[in-house]
């Protein structure tokens, strides 16, 4: 799951030479409605394509202070405003034009929903009295908002002018109550030209943080208190709680594990955290085993763990904002439904009104004993044999479960190791990764490269989509343009949004782009082989990739080992442009 926060109402000194329309009109177009309303909401920035249809929304966006980042294809806009929302904490907005650039963005819609991301997406429609028969209208098509509504989790269709607030308001408060996912506007195209008379701005009101009844968390705390072997399992719905998360970690003594989406919130060198590994059997059978487990804000999906769903022995105590996840499997012994950051400090509270947790097998002495404890542990760290996973020391446990989990995949792993050590030695703490479904980030980046709550690693989970990582990048460097943002890709991957190169090019963006090249879909090449096929069209003709990124106006170098790339994105991080750094792979055949 992802993150969101309350937008801000802007004021004059936010919007400077913007006009002063908050209150109500006598008449207003629809495309100055729907601009007003995003400005209303705290929108600074939305990614999008100007079309014959949304002429009227750009008419207004230079006039409100709203700046437009121009990708090349809609599901680059799709995938930068997603990364927008994941690391400034707001909402990522999008516009596109009719019909076939709708259904462009429908694939990183899919990605926004599968993921928890807040993503509003607004688009033209059909004129308001267009007829039900085709009558060939440019982009016609038989319904968007029945399209959209197979990804998004609404799609409205707006019946006037003065309806535009009130969806937009809608959508933000689905952003900022529950569990965000994307949302889809519709202005008939009538009605973005039509001037209408419109009321004052609809603003969505702060939602108080959900906190289950005391009686569940005095439950779920006396579990924890009692349990001799606890973990933790963080997914994306935690990242606001990032602090209560390890502190309930110290407090019980517990290891964590995250998911893909809950990569860095406890940093990945801390010696309580296994990093991202429900994917590892030997944590999935540790986990297991253990008598209680808490999982915040995750769904235990088959995308997390790459297997059936785990079979656990002990307490399940579920944190989550979404009352759904409560009946998945594997089922909630303890249901906490809630917001991750005031609920695991009501965990925590009541734990510590009870006495603390009980002495287990773990070290403890609350939170500064057992985090002591557990730094004194890592020191000890490489006499650890990976066939032994002890009990008696959290931080003994969890570097037996790192090499554990390590030793699974140790030779198809290597290939990428020693160059994520490389871009982690060049890149600073708070920096940005953006990643693709690519072998090199999920084999590789995901486990091997480690990240902490000051950075951020986006991931594609769940939909799993390809070509995110360029342009979630140009995302990521919008909302956070002092900050290192870097893509890994794998060749196959990039092509589905290369084009985003130009995108960075305009913008003069420093974006290193590393792109592992093993000649095509290794991932798909691989499970070929493994059923005992022959290979077929996952071998793509070699492209010259660092001169096409020339070609876009960037830069471009090739690294054949990981001090050519150490050096190569040093100077890609501050070049005026994007820089394609290709590491080639060696090809199985």
């Amino acid at each position: 799951m992802g993150e969101h926060s309350a937008p801000r109402v802007p004021g004059d000194a936010d919007r400077p030479g913007a006009p002063e329309r908050f209150g109500p009109e006598p008449a207003m177009s629809g495309g100055e409605a729907i601009v007003r309303s995003l400005v209303a909401h705290g929108v600074r920035e939305v990614f999008g394509i100007p079309g014959t249809h949304n002429l009227e929304i750009y008419r207004h966006l230079r006039r409100y202070d709203i700046g437009n980042v121009t990708p090349r294809h809609e599901q680059g806009a799709g995938y930068a405003a997603d990364a927008y929302a994941r690391v400034s904490g707001r909402p990522g907005v999008a516009i596109t034009t009719t019909g076939p650039a709708l259904l462009n963005i429908a694939a990183a819609v899919g990605q926004a929903y599968s993921d928890s991301v807040p993503l509003l997406v607004v688009s033209p429609g059909m004129p308001l009295r267009h007829p039900r028969l085709s009558n060939g209208l440019l982009h016609e098509m038989r319904s968007q908002t029945d399209a959209m509504r197979g990804v998004a989790a609404f799609s409205h269709r707006v019946s006037s002018v003065d309806e535009i607030g009130a969806a937009v308001a809608r959508a933000f408060a689905l952003f900022t109550s529950g569990r965000p996912r994307p949302a889809h506007i519709e202005i008939p195209l009538d009605l973005l030209e039509a001037a209408e008379p419109v009321s004052g701005i609809r603003l969505t009101p702060p939602a108080a943080p959900a906190v289950p009844p005391c009686a569940e968390v005095d439950r779920a705390a006396d579990a924890l208190r009692t349990a001799r072997h606890p973990a933790i399992v963080l997914g994306g719905g935690a990242r606001g709680a990032g602090e209560e998360c390890l502190a309930l970690a110290e407090e019980l003594g517990a290891p964590v594990v995250t998911t893909a989406n809950g990569k860095g919130i406890v940093a990945e060198t801390h010696p309580l955290s296994v990093g991202v590994s429900l994917h590892s059997p030997a944590v999935q059978k540790w986990l297991a085993d253990r008598d209680a487990v808490v999982a915040v804000g995750t769904e235990l999906a088959e995308s997390d763990l790459w297997s059936a769903p785990l079979e656990l022995n002990g307490t399940l105590i579920r944190i989550d904002v979404d009352p759904a996840q409560m009946y998945a499997e594997p089922a909630a012994g303890h249901p906490l439904v809630g917001d991750a950051r005031a609920t695991v400090g009501a965990v925590i509270d009541a734990l510590r009104a009870r006495g603390g947790a009980a002495a287990t097998g773990t070290d403890r002495g609350g939170a500064a004993g057992a985090t002591a404890a557990a730094a004194t542990a890592a020191e000890r760290l490489p006499s650890v044999s990976p066939s032994v996973l002890p009990e008696g020391d959290a931080a003994r446990t969890v570097a037996a479960l790192r090499v554990a989990r390590d030793d699974e995949t140790r030779v198809r792993d290597a290939r990428w190791v020693p160059y994520l050590r490389a871009v982690r030695r060049v890149l600073a703490p708070d920096a940005v990764i953006t990643s693709d479904s690519a072998q090199c980030c999920y084999y590789g980046a995901l486990p091997h490269l480690p990240v902490g709550p000051e950075g951020r690693y986006l991931h594609p989970t769940g939909f799993g989509t390809l070509g995110y990582a360029l342009p979630a990048a140009i995302g990521a460097k919008t909302a956070c343009p002092g900050r290192q943002v870097v893509a890994l890709s794998g060749d196959g991957g990039l092509q589905f949004s290369v084009q985003e190169l130009a995108t960075a090019a305009q913008l003069r963006l420093p974006l290193p782009v590393v792109v592992f090249d093993n000649g095509g879909y290794g991932e798909i090449r691989d499970e070929m082989t493994a059923r005992g096929d022959t290979p077929t069209a996952v071998d793509l003709p070699s492209v010259d990739l660092p001169a096409l990124a020339r070609a876009y106006g960037g830069y471009g170098e090739r690294a054949h080992s990981p001090e050519e790339l150490a050096d190569a994105l040093t100077r890609a991080l501050t070049a005026p442009g994007p820089t394609l750094i290709t590491v080639p792979e060696e090809t199985p055949r």
